[in-house]
C-alpha cells in the first residue's frame, strides 16, 4: 500500500548498533500428563453430584453409608477379578492403548522363564517373589556345589524377611497395613477383646530356625546389609529380642547399621516385654547415641518411630515427646503428622499453605487426627484451618480411605452444628452431603439439635426425608429425636394473632395459615414415622414401640386436627402395654370437649383407670364438670370410679403389709 518513494519514519530511540541482546529462556521439559493436570486444576467438585468413586450406572449409585461400603467392596472385588484374568491369560492382553503407558493396566508375568539350575534362575524367582521356588533353587545350587554371590544371597534374604518365609498374597500390602493398625490399637487399649482380635489378625510371625535364619547361617560371608535385613525382618514379624541380639552380633563383627535398621531397633526396644517405660526410654536414648557414634543421620521416620513408641508409654511419654520435637527442629526436620491437642496450634502454624508429598506410611492419618483434636477442643476456627489445609493443592489425597474420610467429615460437620450459625451450617450440609460423604444417624441428630437451638423447626420434615434417603429409616434414636422436637412445643394460631394483631392488622391471617401448615407438616412426618413401625423391610427386624413415640405421634395428630388417627393411637397403648403421659390424656380430654363427645371423654377415663394412673381422679372431675352425661354414662362412670378406688385401696394395703 506504500509507494516506493514513501519515507518510513524513524523510531525514536532506535539504534542498530546498540540493540539489546535477546536472552533465550531455557527449555522446560513438561511431563506427559501436564496438560491433563492443567485441565484438572480448572475443574472443581460438583456439590450436586455423587462422589467420583460412585459415578457408575445411576441405578447403582449408593444412597447410604452401608450401600457405599458395599459398592466399594464390590468395585474392589471386580478390580481383583480383572487383574486375575489378565495375569492368568496375559497373551490375550498385549495391546497397549494407553498413552502414556499405564503399567497396572498391562499383565504381569509371574511364571519363571529361565529353566535349569543357575544363579540367573534364582535371581528371576526372587524378582517374581516366588518364596518357595527361590529357596528350593538356592538349596539346589548349594547341592550342586555352585557358590551363590553375596549380592544374590542378600536379595534372597530381603525377600524372606519381608514376606516372613511365606508366599505373598495379592493383597499383601493391604493386609500388613490393617494388621499394623489392629496391633497398635490393641497395644494402646486395656481391653482384652482388641488384643485377641489383633493377635488373630497377625498371622505372619517370626519362627526360630526358619529359612531366613538357615540361609543366613549358610552364607560364607556376611556384610552389614545381611545383618540389617535380618534385624528388620525380625522386628517386622514381632521378634524384638532376637533382633536386639543380632544387633549385638553386628557390633561384635565391627559392622555398622543404617538408619532404617536403627528405626527398626527403636521399635523393637518398645516392643520388649517385662521392662518399665523408663528402661525402654533409656534404651532408645542409647540407640540414638550409637547413631551419633556411627555417623548415622536420623530421618523423619526415625522421629516418627520414637513418637509412636512414646504413645505407648502413656503419661511418661509426654515430656520425652516434647524433647523429640525440639530435637527435630534443631536438625531441620519438619514436624510429624501427629501431635497432642496442646501443640496442634503450633503444628497448624507451621503447615498452613503448604503442599504435602508422602514421606511416612501414616501420613494419611494426619487430617483424621487433627479434626479429632479440633472436635475435642471445640475450636471451630482451628477446624476451618485444617479444612483449608486439606483443600490446598493435592493435600486432599492424604485424607485416607473411605472410613477415614467419613470420620473426618462427620467430626467437621458435627463441630459446625455445635458452633456455627445455622445458615452457614445448612450451606455446608448442602455442599458436603451426599456429594462428599453419607451422614450417620448421629450426624443428622447433631443437625436437628442445631435447628432446635436456632428455632428452625420447620426444616425437620425435610431432614426426615433426607434420613430416609440415606438409609436411616429404622434408626430409633433418630426417630425419637425428630418426634420429640416436633411434639415438644405447640404452635397454635391464637398466639400469633395476639402478638401481631395490634401492630400488623394485615398479616395475621397469613401467619396463622403458616402456623397451621407447620402443624400439618409435623403430623404428616409423624404419620410417615408411624408407618416405619407397621411396615417393615424384609432385612430389618420389627422394632418395638416406645411409650414416648406413641405419646409424640398422638399429640402431633391431635394438634393437626387428625382426631380419628389420634384416637386410634390409644388402641396401640393397650395393644403394646404402654402407659400414656398425663399431658397426652389432658390433650385428649380437651379434644373431646371441643368436639362435644362425652363418650370419648369416658374412654380417656377408662384408659387411665386401666393403668391405675393417679390422674384418673382429676380426669373424672373434669369430665363431670365439662360434659352433660346421660344416666347410663353416669352409671358407667360410677362403676369405673368404684373399680378404680378398689384397685387403689388394694395397692395401698399391699404396700402397708410390705412395710
Amino acid at each position: 500500500f506504500y509507494s516506493g518513494s514513501a519515507a518510513v519514519p524513524e523510531v525514536e530511540g532506535a539504534d542498530a548498533t546498540g540493540s539489546e541482546e535477546v536472552v533465550i529462556p531455557k527449555k522446560k521439559t513438561w511431563g506427559k500428563v501436564a496438560v491433563l493436570q492443567a485441565l484438572a486444576s480448572t475443574v472443581h467438585r460438583d456439590a450436586t453430584a455423587a462422589p467420583y468413586a460412585f459415578q457408575d450406572d445411576p441405578y447403582l449409585i449408593p444412597t447410604s453409608s452401608m450401600e457405599s461400603h458395599s459398592f466399594l467392596l464390590a468395585k474392589k472385588s471386580g478390580e481383583n477379578a480383572a487383574k486375575f484374568v489378565i495375569n492368568s491369560y496375559p497373551k490375550y492382553f498385549q495391546k497397549d492403548i494407553a498413552e502414556p503407558h499405564i503399567p497396572c493396566f498391562m499383565p504381569e508375568y509371574f511364571e519363571p522363564q529361565i529353566e535349569g539350575i543357575s544363579e540367573a534362575a534364582l535371581q528371576e524367582r526372587i524378582k517374581l517373589r516366588k518364596v518357595k521356588a527361590s529357596v528350593d533353587m538356592f538349596d539346589q545350587l548349594l547341592q550342586a556345589g555352585t557358590t551363590v554371590s553375596l549380592e544374590t544371597a542378600n536379595r534372597l534374604l530381603d525377600l524372606l524377611c519381608y514376606c516372613g518365609n511365606q508366599e505373598p498374597s495379592t493383597n499383601y500390602n493391604f493386609q500388613q497395613r490393617e494388621q499394623a493398625e489392629e496391633l497398635e490399637e490393641a497395644t494402646e487399649g486395656n481391653n482384652e477383646k482388641p488384643k485377641k482380635k489383633a493377635g488373630h489378625q497377625l498371622g505372619v510371625t517370626w519362627r526360630a530356625k526358619n529359612n531366613a535364619e538357615r540361609i543366613f547361617a549358610l552364607m560364607p560371608e556376611k556384610n552389614a546389609h545381611s545383618y540389617c535385613t535380618m534385624i528388620r525382618g525380625m522386628v517386622k514379624h514381632r521378634a524384638p529380642t532376637q533382633a536386639l541380639n543380632l544387633y549385638t552380633e553386628l557390633l561384635n563383627n565391627r559392622l555398622r547399621a543404617d538408619v532404617h535398621t536403627f528405626n527398626s531397633l527403636i521399635e523393637a526396644t518398645a516392643l520388649v516385654v517385662n521392662e518399665k517405660f523408663e528402661e525402654k526410654w533409656n534404651n532408645i536414648l542409647d540407640l540414638l547415641k550409637q547413631m551419633v557414634a556411627q555417623n548415622v543421620k536420623p530421618n523423619l521416620q526415625t522421629f516418627n518411630t520414637i513418637l509412636k513408641c512414646l504413645r505407648r508409654f502413656h503419661a511418661f511419654g509426654k515430656l520425652p515427646a516434647l524433647q523429640t520435637l525440639r530435637e527435630m527442629k534443631a536438625i531441620g526436620i519438619e514436624s510429624p503428622s501427629k501431635g497432642s491437642s496442646l501443640i496442634i496450634y503450633d503444628i497448624m502454624n507451621e503447615l498452613m499453605g503448604k503442599k504435602f508429598s508422602p514421606k511416612d506410611p501414616d501420613d494419611d492419618m494426619f487430617f483424621q487426627s487433627a479434626m479429632r483434636v479440633c472436635s475435642s477442643l471445640r475450636d471451630l476456627e482451628l477446624a476451618y484451618q485444617v479444612h483449608d489445609l486439606l483443600n490446598t493443592g493435592d493435600n486432599r489425597k492424604f485424607i485416607g480411605p473411605d472410613h477415614r474420610r467419613n470420620f473426618y467429615y462427620s467430626k467437621f460437620f458435627g463441630l459446625l452444628c455445635l458452633m456455627e450459625q445455622i445458615d452457614v451450617t445448612l450451606k455446608w450440609y448442602k455442599d458436603l452431603i451426599p456429594s462428599v460423604f453419607f451422614p450417620h444417624s448421629q450426624t443428622l441428630i447433631d443437625l436437628l439439635q442445631a435447628l432446635d437451638v436456632a428455632n428452625r423447626l420447620e426444616l425437620i420434615p425435610q431432614i426426615w426425608k433426607d434420613s430416609k434417603e440415606y438409609g436411616h429409616t429404622f434408626r430409633r434414636d433418630l426417630k425419637e429425636e425428630i418426634l420429640m422436637l416436633m411434639a415438644r412445643d405447640r404452635h397454635p394460631p391464637e398466639v400469633l394473632l395476639s402478638l401481631l394483631d395490634v401492630y400488623y392488622p394485615v398479616y395475621p391471617l397469613i401467619l396463622t395459615a403458616r402456623a397451621s401448615q407447620l402443624q400439618v407438616a409435623f403430623a404428616d412426618c409423624a404419620a410417615d414415622i408411624k408407618s416405619t413401625y407397621e411396615s417393615q423391610d424384609a432385612r430389618q427386624t420389627a422394632p418395638s414401640w416406645l411409650a414416648s413415640s406413641l405419646n409424640y405421634i398422638a399429640v402431633l395428630f391431635l394438634r393437626a386436627g387428625r382426631t380419628q388417627e389420634a384416637w386410634k393411637m390409644l388402641g396401640l397403648f393397650r395393644k403394646h402395654n404402654k402407659i400414656p403421659r398425663n399431658e397426652l390424656l389432658n390433650e385428649f380430654m380437651g379434644s373431646a370437649k371441643a368436639s362435644g363427645s362425652p363418650a370419648q371423654a369416658i374412654e380417656i377415663v377408662k384408659l387411665a383407670g386401666a393403668f391405675s394412673l393417679p390422674i384418673c381422679e382429676s380426669l373424672t372431675q373434669r369430665l363431670m364438670a365439662d360434659f352433660t352425661l346421660s344416666q347410663e354414662q353416669k352409671e358407667a362412670l360410677g362403676d369405673l370410679t368404684a373399680l378404680t378406688s378398689d384397685s387403689s385401696s388394694d395397692s395401698d394395703s399391699d404396700v402397708g403389709e410390705g412395710k
